[in-house]
């Protein structure tokens, strides 16, 4: 329990809670509105942006402008060119003539970001958030505690924004298994050298984590020689949808019309759209294929295996000659059957989970759920509460049911922050326009085509 408290006694406009590419983004165009007092909070020392995943030669799947603000601001000193011109690398970006950037380079533009905003604290969590309804006074009081020195601080604000991201998921059943053998690809990384000592790595997923992961680990094999499998419950190991049609789905304009259908058509679209945003980049597939063609050349055996249609349904330790090993129970979705397989290490690709923050169980009862307990986001981003009031909560990326694939895609962050600081100053900041594709979501109200005279 920490004993130190400090409280402040200065009225915020918004407090933001956590700091991952899209708070970020939003303390950073918050520069645009100086009337703004606003305070970010991520109990992370630094901006660490998926860690584990920083695989040399991996790139973001959005292009470099999908950066914290240039599709709002091109201009903003906090643009990814501008972070090149600051790094002396504007050159050689010009040469490397790549839309997709180094995973790696956009954590590192992210902290040089974060570095330069007063409004960005590190290293304080977020332990509770309380409404404090007080008539025209009304405001939420934020209690943090700085990890540092142990001293609980509290803030208040007229508005709030979650911007908590989401966490890896693993099955609860798996919970109890070692970690150091059994762990999220997320954590990948910081496991490499337990996988190079295994005689045997499986891989569980097929999304673009579970291919680059399984890449990595076909790469490093001659030298280290385990056995990789890699499976899943998928019926396929498919390319994620890039046609520049498809593309437009992460637009204002397929939010608008995905929020303004009943969330039951919303869950059943959404259940459809896997490929719109969880499947492979096509370069990686190449790459592995290309590996796996190279390796097998004059019937050479390669000890790795893809197999789909799989579902694991348990996870057992077992020993054997006195080391340690997984027995994994899997069925074949395709055939009915059911099999065992054995691996040393287990690297569970199962993607992400949206869970709502402990830090704001206190404002359950102000917050109201759906059916399926989710937040209830409108068009403008603010969720919607049970007692009229000024006092708003905004989200971001935890909006997928309410507006669609592009809840956690970068290029529409700034689209999103252009929202939700027009409305909190109630004057346009940011314009946002109403037409950005060329294609209809739905049907429209057409313009007459114009007459041309006929000659007579």
């Amino acid at each position: 329990m920490a004993n130190n408290r400090s409280h402040t006694e200065e009225m915020l406009d918004v407090v933001g809670v956590g700091i991952g590419p899209f708070n970020l983004g939003l303390a950073a165009m918050l520069h645009a509105a100086p009337e703004i007092k606003a305070l970010f909070l991520e109990q992370k020392s630094h901006f660490s942006w998926h860690p584990g995943l920083l695989l040399e030669g991996t790139t973001l799947q959005v292009p470099f402008l999908a950066d914290l603000v240039t599709m709002a601001d091109p201009t903003s000193p906090y643009s990814f060119l501008n972070y090149l011109k600051e790094h002396r690398r504007l050159y050689h970006f010009y040469f490397l003539e790549r839309f997709h950037i180094p995973r790696r380079e956009y954590d590192h533009y992210c902290r040089w970001v974060s570095e330069q905003l007063e409004t960005c604290r590190f290293g304080q969590k977020v332990v509770d958030i309380e409404w404090i309804a007080a008539g025209d006074e009304s405001h939420y009081r934020v209690e943090s505690i700085q990890l540092e020195t142990d001293t609980r601080l509290v803030h208040r604000a007229r508005n709030l924004v979650l911007g908590v991201g989401s966490v890896p998921h693993v099955d609860p059943r798996y919970s109890h298994l070692p970690t150091t053998d059994v762990f999220h690809s997320a954590h990948f990384l910081d496991r490499l050298e337990r996988c190079r000592q295994a005689r045997s790595i499986t891989v569980v997923g097929s999304g673009q984590s579970a291919a680059e992961v399984f890449h990595t680990l076909l790469q490093e094999q001659p030298t280290h020689g385990y056995r990789l499998d890699w499976l899943t419950r998928s019926p396929g190991f498919f390319p994620m949808e890039y046609s520049k049609l498809g593309l437009e789905h992460f637009s204002p304009d397929y939010i608008r019309h995905f929020h303004s259908l009943p969330q039951r058509e919303r869950d059943a679209k959404l259940a459809n759209q896997d490929l719109l945003y969880k499947g492979i980049s096509a370069s990686t597939i190449a790459a592995i294929y290309e590996l796996l063609y190279e390796r097998t050349v004059g019937e050479h055996p390669i000890p790795a295996r893809l197999l789909s249609h799989t579902s694991i349904t348990d996870i057992d330790p077992v020993e054997r000659d006195g080391d340690g090993r997984y027995r994994l129970h899997c069925l074949h979705r395709d055939r009915g059957e059911t099999f065992t397989h054995e691996s040393d290490v287990i690297i569970l690709a199962t993607g992400y989970a949206h869970r709502v923050p402990e830090c704001i169980r206190g404002l359950a009862s102000l917050i109201q759920w759906d059916d399926s307990g989710r937040y209830i986001a409108g068009s403008d981003y603010r969720l919607t509460l049970t007692e009229k009031t000024n006092n708003a909560i905004f989200v971001q990326n935890g909006e997928l049911h309410t507006h669609g694939v592009g809840a956690p895609d970068l290029g529409l962050g700034a689209h999103r922050n252009s929202v939700i600081i027009n409305t909190l100053v109630d004057r346009e900041v940011y314009p946002v326009s109403n037409r950005n594709v060329f294609q209809q979501f739905a049907v429209t109200e057409q313009p007459s085509p114009r007459k041309i005279p006929v000659k007579g």
